[in-house]
């Protein structure tokens, strides 16, 4: 009896002792971390990558996916056709799916979508792209032909940026605090400041093949308190985290998997072109002959980049290497500001958003403009500050340090109005001489004399490619190391 008694008391803690485990494989929700919060939830109406970050695939969808390796796949469309000259795409959309109010998606949404992405009254960032598009037709209940003024090779993978996600006509007045979109989660909670949560969408279309019922996404600018977050377990996942002085001790660590991927982004010291004395082209070169790249990848982005002397990276079609049109010449610089009849000490403003490659970027660039006879006077502002008088409107900037993260925007340099402040004629000219040619390689030769042509004009401090790392919990599985744009896709996101 007592030994029946035994096996029964040893069987129950046996079976006590294995709820833990139960009860972590079934694990359904995850906190993540990220540096910047979100000024809004609308990712057509304001600039701020942090939008997509949280928004992308999960809240709204797009006609098309971008995946790790920047590779294109089906979304909202099933199929598309591109015409022999590139400039006509027929989309076959996939039927049934409906937006998060109950609403129908179909082709009237998407028309509705791109119109309004190129109406004038539009703060979409990659306007110029829809209003490239000729027209945009809707011949069936299941087709959208889009019709373009010049051939885009691209159009696919620029379909599935956030800037291109698909919106509910009767939502959009709303959607930077309520938004309505065709993906599998919905905005739970927003405590300003603090997080933001996402839930599961039972009506997702496939809602089975969506594991975590829960997205805790808390935003944690220092990186300190990022390093922290991670190793007491607060923070589950923390991609793009700032914690590049704190590797060793991540990848010793078996709790965690760490991930070191590429990215398209291009970090740059932004050079408003259109004040003076910094619309003259020698001054522009003398700050550009200042800036060791090299000590600003270490300074601003603990070593984990490339260095480059365009607004291009490698890897890209076309790429070429014009880090040596503008090398690194103090002494240079210095006779540069001295033909332009610059007096020093020269006073400029740099003013900083918040991310840390930036801030700390800042501080390594006024130290090595101070070397040349320039005076970077430091403004550190908030995210909304920097987008409301930097990158909007007034463009009230001397210098600033961001990374810009889209893999195709050369077009930016076309946009007169645009904050960078540059306006070249041969550059205009030139740009649509890539836009209007179909042949790859003939497109590649022309994408490197662009290249070149930005770095010859000195348009922006051309500093580096950066790379980005994500620390996850070791057990939380589909994550992505390769960043070939900025977004959080939880639909791939299991614990193991």
């Amino acid at each position: 009896m007592l030994k029946k008694l035994s096996t029964a008391i040893i069987a129950a803690a046996l079976a006590a002792a294995s709820l833990p485990a139960l009860a972590q494989s079934k694990k359904d929700s995850v906190v993540m971390g990220m540096t910047l919060e979100p000024p809004g939830l609308d990712p057509t109406s304001a600039a701020a990558a942090a939008i997509a970050e949280v928004t992308l695939y999960n809240i709204y969808e797009t006609l098309t996916k971008i995946n790790e390796d920047s590779s294109v796949s089906p979304l909202l469309a099933e199929s598309w056709q591109a015409s022999p000259d590139l400039k006509t795409y027929t989309f076959k959309l996939r039927k049934g799916v409906k937006f998060q109010n109950g609403e129908p998606f179909d082709p009237a949404a998407v028309k509705f979508s791109f119109d309004r992405a190129a109406a004038p009254s539009s703060t979409n960032k990659d306007k110029a792209l829809f209003q490239a598009f000729e027209s945009v037709t809707t011949p069936d209940a299941d087709t959208v032909v889009i019709a373009l003024k010049y051939p885009e090779p691209n159009l696919p993978f620029l379909l599935g940026q956030a800037t291109a996600v698909i919106v509910e006509p009767k939502s959009v007045a709303t959607d930077a605090t309520q938004p309505v979109g065709t993906g599998p989660y919905t905005l739970g909670t927003w405590a300003k400041g603090s997080s933001i949560t996402l839930n599961k969408w039972p009506d997702y279309r496939n809602a089975a093949a969506i594991k975590l019922s829960k997205v805790t996404i808390r935003f944690i600018s220092d990186p300190a308190a990022q390093v922290a977050s991670l190793l007491s377990g607060d923070v589950d996942a923390f991609p793009r985290v700032s914690a590049g002085r704190s590797l060793a001790q991540f990848k010793a660590d078996p709790r965690f998997s760490v991930l070191i991927g590429g990215s398209k982004a291009k970090t740059i010291v932004t050079i408003n072109n259109k004040k003076k004395p910094l619309d003259d082209v020698r001054v522009r070169r003398a700050i550009l002959a200042a800036i060791d790249r090299k000590a600003m990848i270490e300074g601003a982005a603990d070593g984990l980049g490339t260095p480059i002397g365009s607004f291009y990276v490698p890897g890209s079609l076309g790429y070429v290497d014009t880090t040596g049109i503008n090398p690194y010449d103090p002494e240079k610089a210095k006779k540069l500001l001295a033909e332009a009849g610059i007096k020093t000490p020269l006073e400029l403003s740099l003013r900083l958003p918040p991310p840390p490659y930036a801030r700390q970027g800042g501080e390594v660039l006024a130290a090595e403009l101070a070397k040349v006879g320039i005076v970077a006077k430091i403004e550190n502002l908030e995210w909304a500050a920097w987008l409301a008088q930097v990158f909007n409107g007034p463009h009230d900037f001397d210098l600033t340090i961001v990374s810009h993260v889209e893999p195709f925007d050369l077009v930016k340099f076309t946009e007169s109005n645009y904050y960078f402040g540059y306006h070249s004629d041969a550059f205009d000219k030139l740009y649509q001489s890539i836009v209007a040619t179909a042949d790859e390689a003939e497109r590649a030769k022309l994408l490197g004399d662009a290249q070149r042509m930005l770095a010859t004009d000195a348009a922006a401090g051309f500093l580096y490619q950066p790379q980005f790392i994500t620390i996850a919990n070791k057990k939380l599985k589909g994550l992505w190391k390769d960043v070939p744009q900025f977004e959080n896709d939880f639909s791939s996101w299991a614990w193991e």
